[in-house]
């Protein structure tokens, strides 16, 4: 049997026993089809995993008592940011989840002059809670334990005058500067901000250079914005992060 990774935000101790959410209960028991008897693992967004045996399974209802744990750590030396403008559709969803897995720590939606969605209120709210679990589900596939921190919707300006790291990039098709020019230097943190589809503008470009954010192209052809954080994200991991 494959591993079953589940994430649950409740504190998780080893000897105790956890009852998890509804959510979690329909997905073991009616589509992984699980049983009393077999074994999980669980973490909670504090670092390490913690091995369990199923007590109780069934659609309505699952508990498990915790065996084990394992300090597990699987992040990313790299701090990353990702300030992506939003868009329609599904795109977004797709952001976060493949951002997740190729280890980023934090994402802000951003609000742009080409961005056409526009979230409020209740609507927000409930776009952000599914957000946050698209990257909890990236988690559970890609081995993290640590869950990254996807922040509510604000504008361009608001971010790119409030976010901090040690170096702050901007994806420009039309810069004269690429991505490979940015060395081998050890640096712990980075922000990195990317448009909408249609990109960010002139202005927008113009005010992230004022906050000393450095444009940056990827090559010579257009990156989708689905597909632009994936390629960024992994080449910063290359550089300074964990991937060899």
């Amino acid at each position: 049997m494959r591993d079953i990774r589940v994430f649950t935000d409740q504190p998780l101790t080893t000897g105790e026993k956890v009852t998890l959410d509804t959510i979690a209960s329909r997905h073991l028991a009616t589509v992984l089809r699980l049983k009393a008897g077999d074994p999980i693992s669980l973490f909670n967004g504090q670092g390490g995993e913690f091995l369990a045996t199923l007590n109780e399974c069934n659609s309505k209802q699952v508990t498990a008592s915790i065996t084990d744990f394992t300090d597990t750590e699987r992040e990313s030396p790299l701090h990353i940011h990702l300030g992506i403008g939003m868009s329609r559709g599904d795109r977004m969803d797709w952001i976060i989840q493949k951002a997740t897995e190729v280890g980023v720590t934090e994402i802000s939606p951003l609000y742009t002059e080409r961005t056409e969605v526009k979230l409020k209120g209740d609507r927000a709210e409930k776009k952000l809670r599914h957000w946050q679990q698209v990257s909890i589900s990236a988690c559970e596939q890609s081995y993290r334990n640590r869950v990254p921190v996807i922040h509510p919707p604000i504008a361009v300006n608001q971010w790119l005058s409030s976010v901090e790291a040690e170096k702050k990039l901007v994806l420009h098709h039309r810069s004269q500067h690429s991505i490979s020019e940015l060395g081998e230097q050890q640096t712990a943190s980075a922000a990195l901000l990317i448009g909408p589809e249609g990109g960010l503008s002139t202005d927008e470009i113009k005010r992230a250079e004022e906050h000393c954010f450095m444009p940056l192209a990827l090559g010579p052809r257009v990156l989708r914005t689905e597909t632009a954080p994936v390629v960024a994200i992994s080449i910063l991991q290359s550089l300074w992060g964990d991937f060899l």
